[in-house]
């Protein structure tokens, strides 16, 4: 008897759910109202040469001036040029392992300051996670000579050797790391200490 209140509770409580997304989610006449709407301001830009604002009255497309508020979202649409924001969105697409798309942010990131090392460990570590192992040593080893006191840098290197199958070297990197305090790399010796 607990069995079939317990499938009863599930099955009302699905019906539920299929019922509140059902209710919130726009109907086809929305959708197609809204798709109707943007192409006909994509075609009144066209039309007007899409610097000014436009809008529809009938079918004919009305230039007006464009708002301060216009403006502003312009701005905002325009790649920021600052090479700070382009490394946060590569950190995030690496965090949640789209390294493909990180590698192009970090290059972004680069190119607007290319003396910042961080850029070129970050993408040697999405190389290295691409099995590009080549390319990611080059990185690695470029932040290295940028910033040869940084822990994190060589523990970085010793992860991408052992993914290559350099267990030596990485090993080396490690211990390197250590000495400079790097926590990862003290905690990873530990662990193998323990084995």
């Amino acid at each position: 008897m607990k069995f079939k209140s317990i499938f009863a509770t599930i099955f009302v409580s699905l019906l539920a759910l299929v019922f509140v997304i059902a209710v919130s989610s726009p109907t086809a006449a929305q959708k197609a109202e809204k798709k109707e709407k943007t192409s006909e301001e994509m075609i009144a830009k066209k039309t007007t040469g899409g610097g000014d604002e436009t809008k529809m009255s009938g079918d004919k497309a009305v230039k007006t001036q464009p708002s301060e508020k216009s403006m502003s979202d312009k701005k905002t649409a325009t790649a920021p040029q600052d090479a700070d924001y382009w490394f946060e969105k590569g950190a995030l697409c690496a965090t949640y392992g789209n390294d493909r798309a990180a590698i192009k942010f970090f290059q972004k990131a680069i190119s607007l300051d290319p003396k910042r090392s961080a850029p070129y460990f970050e993408q040697g570590i999405s190389y290295g996670q691409l099995g590009e192992f080549d390319k990611a040593m080059t990185l690695v080893n470029q932040a290295i000579e940028m910033e040869p006191q940084n822990g994190l840098y060589l523990y970085g290197r010793g992860r991408v050797q052992l993914l290559a199958g350099e267990p030596e070297k990485a090993m080396q990197d490690f211990k390197k790391a250590a000495e400079l305090d790097d926590e990862d790399a003290q905690t990873y010796l530990k662990q193998v200490a323990d084995f």
